[in-house]
């Protein structure tokens, strides 16, 4: 144990020796006087020696002192542990005792061992029992959570002991309050009666009082499990109790705990008023549970249920709800399940070696599910559930996949939709190699994909046999790549049989397909140094044409099982087939030219701008058509436009325009903007048009009200918001043009009281053309202690973009911050 003393005297040899026999080394308590720095030392440390304590020799035969080592970070985890004897520090005025017995410090005493020091005007230190007593002023800080008051008694090695009338404050949400008395059980572990608790920081005045406060016979702080546990606690929001029981559990920190989560409190035009009490269970590090009964005034009782699991090698989620006996859907039984599996199986067998399985089982109880609870999650308010079980492998250049997927259709009838085609089972295998070197040429790509799928479906609805379906496709090309540009021949071969289980409009019940394709890409790319805007810039000028030749193959007698239409945009574009899937394989003799400008930051790359425009030239008719489509007769395409800037990190804009030069008209145009200049700001919009189909506004936002009378606020950081007493508008608002009305809309206000957090948010969604659904939610937001009322995060997150929670911890806060 070392001791030092801050102090400019001599102590007698009484307490220098006694002070040896406990085991202290006594920097400064010498015969000779106090201890010294000595320079030079090396950097970020000093030199200290007793005098008369000796060194190590130096060349000439004298004492030289022995150095600190330096370090450029301290170990967040206190030392210590199962049978480690920890020196024990000492500092004070004066100091006495006996040896083998007791240690007594006067005046501004201090003691540390490990994470943890005690500083008092009077410490009395028991060798034999390794007590401690404090008088006077005492202070407490374990490992950054302080506790203050008149008397101390408490046992070093296992931090036993009590504390009377002392006032604490925790590291981990700088949550604070005072008690009667505190007894430690160790030092992760405390009992404080007649207690108090808020996150409410002092204000100014001798009337201040915390906005909510918890006031409690005993509170049990367990800071390993970071959970608190009050009994006959009531909670207080603005001196009003709106919140008593026998006993409740809060967090200390955002760890995960069992226990009730908050009340959400809904008013829903669907289902009524609703009021839902959810439990957590923490099964396990990896393993959890929750379980959220929902009382709808209109329908009864909703069972929902959530289960998690993670593991080395796989993971997945499950959810289902029950809702028996609804009133409003002639008292029959709702429900519905997701579930979501992911991982890797090992086979054990070396030549296979390991398999990936993945699931997503989505179901309903009947068509009216995605109306009635719209809310019920993102895949139950759509009308087509996927139900998918796969198992992939492979192997260097080979990949292989088995697949089993069928829908669930929510057909609606004033709107049915036909439904896809279950796939039961499908089977694809490729072999893909890169720049593989062939009959002396280097650099060839090649690649061979199967695919075998069993379509089925009511064929009463699609109104066409159900087939099995093999398809292959063989492709090889070789790029030449040179730093001004480049150039790709390609060659495909596309090929597919079918078996039916009925006979065509021709009589036939197979059929087969063979289509080559043939495709030269290439490329230029021309740079120059420039300046625009007062900034430097690297421009780039890039031409490309694409050139596709397929010849014509009738397949209008073949059924779409797959196939649908390519968007017209940059991204498909440079595409060999005009078609997605495997049905329809379109015939093209078609060159497709752009050319695209950005300017580039010449020092980290980032692109400020982008410019381009394409177009294509069709030498032939495409006559390969969906069914009930018209051939494509256009000598020239439609022109596409596209911008993007992004010139400063505030700003952002991104727009494409498809433009028919023949009619001077716009057939589709995009629009959407952002700004943001800092945390907590942020403002975006975008226009979406189709001709003669949709037309919408869209506008998103998150922004401080009190901008408007000139209060800025604090820049804090993310997670922090811009200070108390600030007012925030958040929102999202979808507007339909040819309907004449908001499609969706969220509406909400955020308060920030430093200490709590109020909001209220209004959600409407359109259901039909006639229908909507709107809810009202209301929350208070008590920080670092819990939320009561609906939870609207989610909501705010999901639909403005970026989003900022005004509390989020994201860094754990350093024992440090509170370091004595």
């Amino acid at each position: 144990m070392h001791c030092a003393s801050r102090s400019r005297f001599n102590p007698s040899p009484v307490a220098h020796a006694a002070l040896s026999l406990v085991s202290c080394t006594v920097l400064g308590l010498g015969h000779g006087g106090m201890a010294y720095a000595q320079s030079p030392a090396p950097s970020g440390a000093q030199v200290l020696q007793a005098p008369g304590v000796p060194g190590p020799a130096s060349p000439k035969g004298g004492l030289v002192p022995t150095p600190l080592k330096s370090s450029a970070m301290l170990a967040e985890q206190p030392p210590g542990g199962p049978g480690v004897e920890l020196p024990t520090f000492v500092f004070g005025n004066r100091l006495s005792g006996r040896p083998d017995l007791e240690t007594v410090v006067d005046g501004n005493a201090e003691l540390r061992r490990g994470g943890s020091s005690i500083r008092a005007d009077r410490l009395e230190y028991d060798q034999p029992t390794d007590v401690v007593k404090a008088r006077g002023n005492v202070r407490v800080n374990s490992s950054g959570n302080l506790f203050n008051g008149p008397e101390l008694e408490i046992k070093l090695d296992t931090f036993e002991g009590f504390f009377t009338r002392p006032d604490y404050r925790f590291l981990q949400n700088d949550g604070y309050g005072a008690a009667d008395r505190v007894d430690f059980i160790d030092d992760k572990r405390l009992i404080a009666y007649n207690a108090t608790f808020t996150t409410c920081q002092r204000g100014e005045g001798p009337s201040w009082m915390p906005a909510w406060i918890v006031r409690a016979s005993t509170i049990k702080f367990d800071k390993e499990t970071d959970v608190g546990e009050a009994s006959g606690g009531v909670l207080r929001f603005m001196n009003v109790p709106i919140l008593a029981a026998p006993a409740f559990t809060f967090p200390l920190s955002d760890k995960r705990k069992s226990g009730l989560l908050p009340p959400t409190y809904v008013i829903d035009t669907v289902s009524g008023t609703g009021l839902t009490v959810p439990y957590y269970f923490d099964i396990a590090p990896n393993r959890d549970a929750t379980l959220s009964p929902t009382v709808m005034s209109k329908r009864g009782v909703d069972l929902a249920g959530e289960f998690r699991y993670l593991e080395r090698s796989y993971q997945g989620t499950l959810r289902a709800n029950l809702l028996p006996n609804d009133p409003l859907r002639n008292h029959s039984n709702r429900w519905s399940y997701n579930y979501l599996h992911g991982g890797v199986f090992n086979t054990g067998l070396k030549p296979i070696g390991g398999v990936g399985i993945a699931l997503n089982l989505n179901r309903v109880s009947d068509n009216n599910y995605w109306r009635d609870f719209p809310r019920a999650g993102t895949v139950f308010t759509q009308r087509l559930l996927a139900n998918d079980a796969s198992v992939t492998w492979g192997r260097g250049f080979f990949a292989a996949t088995l697949r089993a997927g069928k829908w669930q259709t929510l057909q609606d009838v004033t709107s049915p939709i036909t439904p896809p085609y279950d796939r039961l089972p499908q089977f694809t295998a490729a072999y893909t190699r890169v720049n593989v070197p062939v009959a002396g040429l280097s650099g060839l790509d090649y690649s061979i994909s199967t695919d075998y799928t069993r379509f089925d479906a009511d064929r009463v609805l699609t109104r066409q046999p159900n087939a099995d379906r093999a398809f292959a496709l063989a492709q090889i090309s070789r790029p030449w790549i040179r730093p001004g540009g480049y150039i790709t021949p390609k060659l495909m071969v596309h090929a597919a049989t079918y078996q039916f289980d009925g006979p065509l409009v021709n009589g036939a019940r197979s059929a087969s397909r063979t289509v080559p394709t043939f495709s030269l890409d290439s490329g230029l790319t021309f740079e120059r140094e420039t300046g625009y805007f007062g900034r430097n810039f690297t421009q780039t000028l890039e031409p490309r044409a694409f050139y596709v030749h397929t010849p014509y193959r009738d397949q209008s007698y073949l059924p779409n099982y797959d196939s649908g239409l390519n968007a017209f945009n940059f991204a498909t574009l440079f595409t060999e087939n005009a078609f997605v899937g495997n049905d329809r394989i379109s015939d093209a003799n078609l060159l497709t030219t752009a050319v695209t400008s950005r300017l580039l930051d010449p020092d980290t790359g980032a692109e400020a701008l982008r410019l381009g425009v394409a177009q294509r030239l069709r030498f032939k008719d495409q006559r390969v058509t969906l069914p009930g489509a018209v051939p494509v007769s256009e000598r020239l395409s439609d022109l596409l436009f596209g911008a993007s800037v992004n010139l400063t990190p505030a700003w952002a804009l991104d727009t494409t325009v498809q433009y028919n030069p023949k009619t001077n008209i716009s057939e589709r145009s995009t629009l959407g903007s952002r700004y943001n200049p800092s945390n907590y700001r942020a403002i975006s919009a975008a226009y979406r048009r189709q001709r003669n189909a949709s037309e919408q506004y869209d506008v998103g936002w998150q922004w401080p009200i009190n901008d408007l009378w000139g209060d800025k606020g604090q820049a804090l950081g993310a997670g922090r918001g811009q200070g108390g007493g600030r007012w925030y508008s958040v929102g999202r608002l979808n507007y339909s043009v040819p309907d004449k009305k908001f499609v969706d809309m969220v509406l909400g206000l955020e308060y920030d009281g430093c200490c709590w957090i109020g909001r209220i948010v209004l959600e409407r969604n359109q259901q039909s053309k006639v229908t909507n659904a709107t809810r009202l939610l209301f929350q208070l937001e008590f920080v670092g202690f819990s939320r009561i009322g609906a939870n609207p995060l989610k909501t705010l997150k999901t639909n403005i973009p970026r989003y900022q929670y005004l509390r989020e911890q994201s860094v754990t806060p350093s024992r440090f911050t509170n370091y004595d």
